[in-house]
């Protein structure tokens, strides 16, 4: 959640660069935002507004209006207090010795507040956030170093936060510190920037550092210092962002989301290509050998939304490629509920960003009962990355819109070569078929080309139901969770209440929710299943349901029952997922586009979320 920018350089303006970088960051937070610059030894000027960062740009005159060589700025996503122009960051102490910008939560902020109230200072927010500040103020005031207030400050707080702060005292500064939250630093010349995600600092530079877990730092044009939370300084060695900035650009689409869906074949094709090695799936880079998978007595799976219903698909393709027990867990389940778990048991951990909050706190729960632990994440460098024992990457690139789309199928692909590996060395897959699912997963790419150039179609049928108040998709199997991802692509982008129901539960209550005209939207990839889904389709519809069908082309018969139709080309069934959502992430685009929605950010969403 929150996105956080800070610049500082001897001679450029930085009020123009903050904006320009909260303009990438803002699928973390758009409900307020600001900036804080100051002018050498002048007083800090703080600037806020309420809305979409375009209200501020407008209020500053794109930067223009505020003068200053060193700023912070912020983005917000309320967690405490209501989006307004008072609780927007930055915030300061009263005497403006301190200004900073959070992102996170202060999960003690009441008890920090009471505590500071007895010592003479008032609130005027409703934030978690102007309790850290005048925290940091109060030990600034008692032990007169910005080091040691931050040190003090750390081990006070409780709950997760990336910090950006400026102090009276040190012009020219910028300190940062972080817990949970994600935070990087870049260096370029005689500037130093800081931000909670690469696309914000791209433009400007592609050696960054990463801050780990209570660590600090200290910028300064062109130069940065780390501490560890000790106060000592620490050496850390720079990263070099592969990304272009094209990558991070709309490239003439209309929007990040359907631009983002078009690089799905990308995306796929490199995550394949950087396991599949001359037609054998090589997973030394994540440090995985024939050894350790067949060792594995069985899997849990944690993860969050999308994350989890990559889960769902890849718990029937293990278990039926590699006949090892699969569970899979909501990463907010998980971590606190005491979890059963065997010694030879791997828990995969699946988070596009590697900063999901619950899912960290999973991850660190399963390596605290010293079980192994594997991230399938897309963002070199990050938590989940750094501390799981085994991580294997997904080549997605960045992913802007809040609803995720490349991020997911690339999650896939790399949990598909991770079933055929498990499975191979397990002695369950032969040369000849170990083979043909190599060559079916490398032809994934072409496919969703396929499917991409009749999208023209899907929009067609999509504005049709522009009005709708309810749709349902079922499913069953691979196909239930296909479902799963297209119902949460409709509802969290156009507002529709759309559910995913297992096929066969339908009669177990929920048919009594079909009405005259209702959308249900039935996933038939599973030829096992199909009459059965089949059947189901036919039940919904003696009851007034209009029916979409999507299947694979052969089952042409499907048009005697459905009124719309889509077919994708036929793979093996274990990789259909990656098919099939295509079109149902299209359908939520095109409704959301009818509908005049901001599709890039869905109201109340956030793409990162590293609060609970």
């Amino acid at each position: 959640m929150c996105g956080i920018v800070g610049f500082t350089s001897i001679q450029k303006q930085a009020a123009p660069i903050l904006l320009d970088g909260l303009s990438k960051l803002e699928y973390r937070g758009y409900d307020s935002a600001g900036i804080a610059v100051r002018d050498g030894e002048k007083e800090t000027e703080i600037v806020k507004a309420k809305g979409k960062l375009s209200e501020l740009s407008q209020k500053t005159d794109e930067g223009r209006a505020v003068r200053g060589t060193c700023g912070i700025g912020h983005t917000r996503w309320a967690t405490h207090g209501e989006p307004s122009e008072t609780n927007a960051h930055p915030h300061s102490s009263d005497d403006g010795e301190v200004v900073g910008v959070h992102n996170g939560i202060i999960e003690n902020y009441k008890e920090i507040t009471e505590r500071l109230i007895r010592h003479g200072y008032s609130f005027k927010t409703q934030t978690d956030t102007e309790v850290a500040i005048k925290l940091v103020d109060y030990y600034l005031k008692k032990y007169g170093s910005p080091a040691e207030a931050i040190t003090r400050a750390m081990l006070r707080i409780r709950g997760s936060y990336a910090l950006a702060l400026m102090f009276k005292s040190c012009p020219g500064e910028i300190w940062a510190a972080r817990k949970d939250s994600p935070l990087i630093i870049g260096v370029s010349g005689q500037d130093s920037f800081i931000a909670s995600d690469v696309p914000a600092i791209l433009k400007y530079t592609r050696t960054v550092y990463y801050i780990d877990n209570l660590e600090f730092a200290k910028l300064t044009p062109g130069n940065v210092t780390f501490y560890n939370i000790e106060g000592e300084e620490i050496e850390k060695e720079s990263v070099t962002i592969e990304w272009d900035t094209e990558a991070a650009e709309k490239g003439g689409f209309e929007h990040f989301m359907l631009k983002e869906i078009h690089e799905q074949p990308t995306a796929v094709r490199d995550t394949l290509n950087s396991v599949i090695k001359d037609n054998r799936i090589d997973l030394s880079a994540a440090g995985i050998d024939d050894e350790l998978l067949k060792e594995i007595s069985r899997i849990s799976i944690v993860a969050c939304g999308s994350a989890w219903h990559v889960g769902v698909a890849a718990q029937y393709v293990i278990e039926d490629l590699a006949r090892v027990p699969v569970r899979v867990e909501l990463a907010s389940e998980f971590r606190y509920r005491d979890p059963i778990l065997e010694e030879k048991e791997l828990v995969i951990i699946i988070s596009q960003s590697g900063e999901t909050a619950d899912s960290l706190a999973a991850l660190r729960e399963a390596k605290g009962r010293g079980i192994r632990t594997l991230g399938i994440v897309n963002v070199v460098g990050s938590s989940i990355a750094r501390e799981a024992d085994n991580v294997l990457y997904t080549l997605a690139g960045p992913e802007i819109a809040v609803a995720t789309t490349k991020a997911y199928s690339a999650q896939l692909a790399a949990s598909y070569a991770l079933a055929v590996a498990l499975g191979r060395a397990r002695g369950l897959i032969d040369d000849e078929k170990y083979a043909a699912l190599i060559q079916d997963m490398l032809s994934i790419p072409e496919k969703i080309e396929k499917i991409l150039s009749d999208k023209e179609r899907i929009q067609w049928f999509a504005s049709k139901f522009a009005g709708a108040r309810d749709v349902f998709f079922i499913g069953r199997g691979i196909d239930y969770a296909i479902c799963l991802e297209g119902s949460l692509k409709m509802k969290e982008i156009s507002y529709i209440h759309s559910e995913a129901y297992a096929a066969g539960e339908l009669k177990h209550g929920t048919i009594s929710l079909i009405e005259d005209g209702i959308l249900v939207i039935g996933v038939l990839t599973q030829q096992g299943l199909y009459e059965k889904t089949v059947s189901n389709l036919v039940e919904v519809k003696s009851r007034g349901a209009y029916l979409m069908g999507l299947t694979t082309y052969g089952h042409y018969a499907i048009e005697d029952t459905v009124d719309f139709n889509i077919y994708v080309p036929k793979i093996d069934e274990h990789f259909a997922a990656s098919l099939a959502v295509v079109p149902l992430q299209l359908m939520g685009y095109y409704i959301s586009i009818a509908r005049g929605l901001d599709v890039d950010k869905p109201r109340n969403l956030a793409k990162s979320v590293t609060v609970e």
